[in-house]
């Protein structure tokens, strides 16, 4: 399974696993971007995620961690 940028849910399941560490309330966007880029099955063009997409990611990491 590839990840787009639209699976919000799915990248912010792995990156609470990859990052078990990090506050997701305290992410800049410049690291979501990268980190979401370095999961093993992100395969999504980079110049498609913006700001609305980054905030969707955050917010389902912070769900997800809750």
């Amino acid at each position: 399974m590839s990840l787009k940028w639209t699976d919000s849910l799915e990248i912010a399941i792995q990156l609470d696993e990859a990052h078990p560490d990090v506050d997701p309330r305290y992410v800049n966007f410049v690291d979501l971007r990268k980190w979401t880029m370095a999961l093993d099955e992100f395969e999504d063009d980079p110049e498609h995620s913006g700001e609305r997409i980054l905030e969707a990611i955050q917010m389902a990491w912070l769900e997800e961690r809750e």
